[in-house]
């Protein structure tokens, strides 16, 4: 993999046309110890949650959430986001951008990432 590694990920849920009400992230129990970053090449998909969580599910079917340190504002409305990194990972030290849907997408606010949790649903069995 060459060392200028750069990955750029903007996802936006389907129908995403405005007023939607905010929502309260499932709940989730974490299934092992944090950790500061996960492999680009294995995100299979992302679930903005809130301005505060994104799930990240991987191609094994795993989920990591990571829950920003700080509200990152216009994110839970959005639900969409995008990421540079000059590395195969993406790490808690990183920043993700807000893309702002209407008139066109731009770009809103750029937040840091927290920790990635591995996470099962809080009712999955045992």
């Amino acid at each position: 993999m060459p060392a200028a590694f750069s990955a750029a990920l903007a996802l936006a849920t389907a129908g995403c046309s405005g007023n939607q009400p905010p929502r309260t992230p499932p709940a989730m129990v974490p299934a092992g110890d944090p950790v500061n970053c996960v492999q680009t090449s294995q995100i299979r998909s992302t679930q903005v949650q809130d301005d505060q969580t994104i799930d990240f599910t991987m191609r094994n079917g795993q989920v990591f959430r990571n829950t920003l340190p700080n509200r990152c504002p216009g994110l839970g409305f959005s639900r969409a986001f995008s990421y540079s990194t000059s590395t195969s990972q993406l790490c808690s030290v990183d920043i993700i951008t807000v893309i702002e849907q209407g008139g066109g997408p731009r770009r809103g606010a750029s937040c840091g990432l927290g920790q990635f949790v591995p996470a099962k649903p809080a009712d999955a069995p045992k």
